[in-house]
């Protein structure tokens, strides 16, 4: 395994710090490759969603790997067609199946759309039945929180978005830090249509550090406290993603990655998702 940290989750629940993303990875064998050489290479969290297609894929890498179902952290996700037709059970039940398992360790609202609070109230009953170990949302902005406040429901342990270099939430983070939300980053790369890891800046840090600009970025993420998840189907950056845990960055560092924040998102608005 990893010498890598986790983080307590506002309800006890420890979750590592470091894992592997399959957003865009492909549903079949390119899926299950990865999930069994990240396990392989000493990964314990695996981050996919019903939306992906591929939770039957990461079962699959899971199986292979031969690691114990309780040593792996898994967090999936609600789908948005699930949560506006308010099949909050079904979507739940349906990516159990899939992923062989008969608990999810995290399992998230994907976006805040319609509906978004009655699916939070399913979950919670859900969570009280200790099917899931932690509940959490995805791609929520302050007032969807704060509408889930107002209504006096449990507050979510965890909100994974969009989070990167140029990209760096500066409302959201500190809120969600505020509360005891947990911040994961998806697409922390900047992601595949907006990668990062040619920026001079960054390039200029991973010279100093002896390390990759990827590197850089997982290890200025960690740096930070957010949970991040990387996603890659090839076997040697699986690898070289996870040696992060040997150089800290230091205030220089940090203040010149802080200063490449364009506040410029590279996907989904959460505000028009789903619109024309």
């Amino acid at each position: 395994m990893l010498n890598e940290p986790s983080i307590t989750l506002n309800n006890g629940v420890k979750i590592p710090v470091f894992g592997l993303g399959v957003f865009r990875s492909e549903p079949g064998q390119s899926t299950a490759d990865a999930v069994a050489w990240a396990l392989e290479a000493g990964y314990r969290h695996i981050d996919t969603a019903a939306a992906y297609r591929n939770e039957e894929d990461v079962a699959a890498g899971i199986e292979r790997s031969g690691v114990k179902r309780e040593e792996i952290f898994i967090t999936t996700k609600l789908s948005t067609k699930d949560i506006e037709a308010k099949n909050t059970a079904e979507g739940f039940e349906t990516s159990l199946k899939k992923l062989k398992t008969d608990y999810v360790d995290l399992y998230l609202l994907h976006w805040p759309v319609p509906n978004y609070v009655e699916a939070w109230e399913k979950l919670i009953g859900l969570y009280e039945q200790k099917r899931i170990r932690a509940i959490g949302v995805s791609n929520f902005q302050i007032h969807h929180l704060q509408t889930l406040e107002s209504l006096g429901l449990l507050t979510p342990a965890a909100n994974q978005i969009e989070l990167h270099p140029s990209f760096q939430q500066k409302d959201v983070k500190p809120y969600c830090e505020e509360k005891g939300i947990a911040v994961e980053a998806w697409s922390p790369l900047g992601g595949q249509d907006h990668l990062l890891l040619n920026e001079p800046v960054l390039l200029e840090i991973a010279k100093k550090h002896g390390k990759t600009a990827a590197q850089v970025i997982i290890r200025w993420h960690i740096d930070l406290g957010n949970v991040v998840i990387p996603k890659s189907v090839k076997q040697a950056r699986i690898a070289e993603n996870a040696q992060v845990f040997d150089f800290k960055l230091d205030a220089s560092d940090l203040a010149k990655i802080a200063a490449m924040d364009t506040n410029q998102r590279s996907y989904w608005d959460p505000e028009r998702f789903g619109t024309k």
